[in-house]
């Protein structure tokens, strides 16, 4: 099975983008990111898709699973690792 695509708005410093990428990382997991400091049009896009205003938002797949308090509950729920492929 094949992991899906990982997208993540987020900014350089924010302290929940840094632990975001630290689970994606644990899980030895890809990510595309768009950097909304660096890309500022990109906020628009990412409020479009996500309906939030808040970094990191978090999309795997089409799936929005949202920002790093969601992803880290969908971790302790134990429904990431099907989600991102891993047995």
């Amino acid at each position: 099975m094949s992991s899906p695509s990982i997208t993540m708005y987020a900014t350089k410093t924010c302290p929940f983008c840094v632990a975001a990428r630290a689970l994606l990382q644990s899980k030895g997991v890809g990510w595309d990111e768009i950097l909304i400091d660096v890309e500022p049009a990109k906020r628009d896009e990412m409020m479009t898709r996500s309906g939030r205003r808040t970094v990191p938002q978090i999309f795997i797949g089409d799936q929005h699973i949202g920002g790093f308090d969601d992803l880290q509950a969908l971790e302790q729920a134990g429904g990431l690792d099907p989600m991102l492929g891993i047995a």
